[in-house]
């Protein structure tokens, strides 16, 4: 690359990204195993260590700190904004946009997903790659639709999760712990009639459950709404079979928003 004006390098380094590239490595490997010589501690930085040695609370605490600035948000949008000023959870470094919502925000069906992916990071949106074009032909087929205007046929669409994991690893339990105050919020602003959560990471954050496959297709209740866990639509991509309970779940909402 020696040489390259920012044009030319910035043009390779779209080329790699289309290609699908998502990490960057050095040039030379890096032995994570070798011991680091300790370096001198800065004496301002021992105060503060001292510091929260001897007082606790002088800690932040995450999780403390996203209840509060969920609880200050009166509206989707300050929630928005009180999301992408959050500072504690280290996905946002690597994270292109805060993936905060899609669809009719006053749809009577709330669906949570987990995680952005590559797609959606780019995007800023919710379920725009596969999964998401998959999604949007699941919930066609039961007549309802992220772009209906009419709230008994719309969709509104988020995830546990604002900022995308590298490489799409799960969240963290603390991670999810962080936002799940945000995510809370969200309901309690949107007020939907009925929530969907997709995949095991939005079931543990809505429901404090994991294993999927064993809770999908069965009513639950979480922050005071009727609660139904299905197969994430990258799951369904994986296991075609699968589809066939999706459908039956998907049946099964479209009875109890006809009720």
């Amino acid at each position: 690359m020696d040489g390259l004006d920012w044009n030319a390098a910035l043009a390779a380094l779209a080329w790699q990204v289309d290609l699908g590239v998502t990490e960057a490595i050095c040039d030379a490997p890096v032995n994570r195993y070798e011991l680091v010589a300790a370096q001198p501690v800065p004496k301002a930085t021992a105060v503060a260590v001292a510091t929260v040695a001897l007082d606790p609370a002088a800690a932040a605490d995450p999780v403390e700190e996203a209840r509060r600035a969920a609880a200050a948000a009166t509206d989707l949008g300050s929630l928005r904004d009180a999301m992408a000023a959050y500072e504690h959870c280290d996905l946002k470094r690597g994270a292109r946009n805060t993936v905060f919502c899609d669809g009719n925000a006053s749809a009577r069906l709330m669906l949570i997903g987990e995680a952005p992916g590559r797609e959606e990071d780019a995007a800023g949106r919710p379920f725009v790659g596969r999964a998401g074009q998959l999604l949007d032909r699941m919930f066609a087929a039961i007549g309802i639709a992220r772009t209906s205007p009419d709230p008994a046929g719309a969709l509104y669409i988020t995830n546990v999760m604002p900022w995308r994991p590298p490489q799409n690893r799960d969240p963290s339990a603390e991670e999810v712990a962080m936002m799940t105050p945000f995510l809370e919020r969200h309901v309690e602003l949107a007020a939907p009639d009925l929530i969907v959560v997709m995949g095991n990471t939005a079931c543990s954050a809505v429901l404090g459950r994991t294993g999927i496959t064993r809770l999908r297709g069965r009513w639950a209740e979480a922050w005071g709404r009727p609660v139904m866990p299905m197969c994430h639509p990258a799951y369904l991509l994986r296991n075609p079979e699968a589809k066939r309970e999706a459908w039956a779940d998907l049946l099964e909402l479209k009875a109890r928003l006809s009720a």
